[in-house]
């Protein structure tokens, strides 16, 4: 009884090491099959990962992609793709251009300076004014105020030729104008911040609309073409042009920046 049960117990550990091995090889095999299936997903999806990085690095800006977008121009504006601007009165005779970047300091200097003069200029209808946006400041440092300061722009000039004026003034103020280093007018709600102190466009809600949804992007990427692509010779800002001569105070070409020499320049072209 004894040998027969101590050979039924060793045939019976041989079994249990055998499914044991059986079982433990099984357990590596599927280990295996899962590590091997999980690299081919990392690295599918590194490949993956690295294909987006590349589709991403190539893919335009929003603002370069607006190009070729249709326009939706401001009402008040003429001309190809609604980049004619011009605010004053009809019976003016002569149209003075007025080439300005939204985040151009010397521009806030001659607003801030000079801006009084021409608003009286225009209301005495002494002449008409054509405005040309640029936005070239934003290529200096991948900035993009420019371009959103020149959309609201033309937000304003949805509502009124007035609005649009006395949003420019504000934009260019000294309490409001930013430092050429600071992108400030990136952000919708600091355009929008400024406009709640132009009566026309405090709390209207049409043009924060207008503003929070870019109707007026690609319009402000036509008026900047327009800039870019100018026939009187422009390069900075500010400029002024009448009659397809450029404005100067100087013999070193330099803008009209005190309200004497803006005043002694414009008469003259006045006249010419």
């Amino acid at each position: 009884m004894s040998k027969r049960n101590s050979a039924a117990s060793k045939t019976a550990a041989r079994e249990r090491l055998r499914l044991e091995r059986e079982r433990q090889a099984k357990k590596a095999k599927v280990k295996r099959q899962v590590i091997v299936a999980c690299s081919v997903v990392a690295v599918l999806a590194a490949a993956g990962g690295i294909g987006y990085a590349v589709v991403q690095a190539n893919k335009p800006s929003y603002w370069s992609g607006l190009k070729d977008a249709t326009v939706v121009a401001p009402a008040n504006t003429t001309g190809t793709k609604g980049t004619t601007v011009v605010i004053g009165k009809s019976t003016a005779k002569k149209t003075l251009k007025e080439y300005e970047d939204p985040r151009c300091p010397v521009c806030a200097q001659f607003e801030q300076t000079v801006g009084s003069t021409v608003k009286k200029d225009l209301d005495d209808g002494k002449f008409k004014i054509q405005y040309i946006g640029g936005t070239f400041i934003d290529n200096h440092d991948d900035g993009v105020g420019s371009k959103n300061a020149l959309s609201a722009l033309g937000a304003a000039l949805n509502v009124s030729p007035d609005a649009f004026v006395e949003y420019k003034t504000a934009l260019y103020s000294t309490k409001w104008h930013p430092e050429e280093t600071t992108d400030k007018f990136k952000d919708d709600s600091y355009l929008i911040k400024v406009a709640d102190t132009v009566s026309a466009l405090k709390g209207n809600t049409k043009f924060q609309n207008a503003v929070k949804k870019g109707t007026y992007d690609a319009w402000a990427m036509a008026m900047s073409k327009t800039f870019d692509t100018n026939k009187d010779g422009v390069t900075g800002t500010p400029s002024f042009v009448m009659d397809g001569k450029t404005l100067t105070a100087d013999s070193q070409g330099n803008p009209p920046m005190t309200v004497a020499d803006f005043t002694r320049v414009v008469d003259a072209a006045l006249k010419g």
